[in-house]
């Protein structure tokens, strides 16, 4: 009983790597083809009765090298409306997390750019969000989740609804800086910055039940959730691919004025 309890126990400490403690690779996926290796597509489950969409694969489409989750109606099943995710195979320590998306912003609707562990994996739930939300107005929600405790929302409203938009944040041991469009736009410091590897998800889900974060959802058609590409690049290394935050002039210069 004793040597299976110490096998457990190790386990369990290697499923719960801090963020820093392997050595990973960057990639950049632009969505040429799905690479099944690198991504899950989720299918057949809803994440809890908040949600009125069931994760399907037949939500998940490429086209013209760009990554189309949808919410569409469903012919037959559960759940009135399909809808669409993908998450990482691998999980990810402290490093620059990108992508560059257009969202289809609904009242009831949530697209979303996030990492994520936790009860899934066994592991404390840990998470940092870009949620796009339209209550009232399109927004965007960031957010983090420490050992289980979240709180953290900071909305931001988003006035160009129709363009792609660049999304980043910058993931260190003491602080999480998320970005848009290549502007700084909040820092959270502290106890509040997850600590755990974490996998990578793209989503879009629906709600008729979340009304007051999220407003009524009303289905006047499908609603597509676009990603033209993904990256992550790991904290020691520097501009990898022309269209990261890393290789942007005004990121650049911020960061030797702040440097000196």
């Amino acid at each position: 009983m004793r040597a299976s309890r110490l096998t457990t126990l190790a386990a369990t400490a290697l499923l719960a790597m801090p963020a820093a403690a392997t050595d990973q690779r960057g990639f950049l996926e632009e969505f040429d083809t799905l690479d099944r290796d690198r991504w899950f597509i989720s299918d057949g489950w809803v994440n809890g009765p908040h949600q009125n969409c069931l994760w399907s694969a037949e939500a998940v489409q490429l086209r013209d090298g760009v990554l189309r989750l949808s919410v569409e109606e469903a012919a037959e099943g559960p759940e009135a409306y399909l809808c669409a995710e993908i998450q990482s195979e691998d999980r990810f320590g402290f490093g620059v997390f990108e992508a560059l998306v257009n969202v289809p912003f609904a009242k009831g609707t949530n697209s979303n750019f996030f990492t994520f562990i936790g009860p899934p994996q066994n592991l404390p739930h840990h998470e940092i969000d870009f949620e796009f939300l339209a209550r009232t107005a399109p927004v965007l929600q960031t957010n983090t989740y420490v050992e289980g405790t979240g709180g953290n929302e900071a909305l931001l409203p988003i006035p160009d609804e129709d363009g792609w938009h660049h999304i980043a944040f910058i993931w260190e041991a003491e602080r999480l800086r998320w970005y848009l469009d290549g502007t700084l736009i909040r820092t959270l410091e502290g106890e509040k910055v997850p600590s755990l590897e974490q996998k990578i998800y793209l989503s879009i889900w629906t709600t008729d039940s979340l009304t007051d974060w999220m407003g009524h959802f009303e289905w006047a058609g499908p609603l597509v959730f676009q990603v033209d590409w993904v990256a992550y690049t790991p904290l020691e290394q520097e501009c990898r691919f022309e269209a990261s935050i890393l290789c942007d002039e005004g990121y650049r210069a911020a960061l030797l004025d702040t440097e000196d």
